[in-house]
């Protein structure tokens, strides 16, 4: 799902980052062995992920999107600049044959 509307998709991203990163860090930080801090890590992902899901799929899929547009638009970018460039090259080759034909 494409959306023009990055707003969104930020701030899914920044919800995810933040649950993620609050879940890691109060396992790591938590006064126990690191067998029990490791399966409770791992308990903990396998609950988010069974619960934010499809949350990560669509911004997975936004993700994809944003990277699509970027691509397209620094090839735009890319194509005028190179057009730029043969225009340039062309005017000056063309004032050197003027300035020839002077002589």
């Amino acid at each position: 799902m494409c959306r023009k509307d990055d707003s969104s998709f930020c701030f899914a991203m920044g919800i995810l980052a933040g649950v993620a990163g609050g879940i890691i860090a109060g396992v790591l930080f938590a006064p126990k062995p690191g067998a029990e801090s490791r399966r409770e890590l791992k308990e903990a992902f396998d609950e988010f992920k069974e619960k934010y899901s499809p949350e990560v799929i669509q911004a997975k899929e936004q993700a994809m999107c944003a990277i699509k547009r970027s691509k397209e638009k620094i090839e735009d970018a890319y194509s005028k600049f190179n057009e730029y460039l043969k225009a340039k090259q062309m005017a000056k080759a063309k004032n050197n044959e003027t300035n020839v034909e002077e002589m």
